[in-house]
């Protein structure tokens, strides 16, 4: 995280192996990465929190808590 901007960059790889009969398949695949996504107002920055777990990138960013709107009673009205 800098200037209100979170950075997530990493390396893909992707190897492909075919056995058939005949012939044999390998491929692979690498890669790099990075993707820029700006953080809104009323997030705390420093508690943003990512995992890793089973090829799924997760990213939490929670509110700040002055960010956070009070509950808001809607009542429905019978037509």
């Amino acid at each position: 995280v800098s200037n209100n901007t979170l950075t997530i960059r990493g390396e893909k790889q992707e190897d492909k192996e075919e056995k058939k009969k005949g012939y044999h398949l390998r491929e692979r695949h690498f890669g790099s990465f990075e993707r820029h996504f700006r953080i809104p107002e009323g997030i705390d920055a420093d508690k943003i929190d990512a995992s890793f777990k089973k090829g799924v990138l997760t990213v939490t960013l929670p509110k700040a808590p002055g960010a956070q709107k009070p509950e808001k009673k809607i009542e429905v009205k019978a037509v």
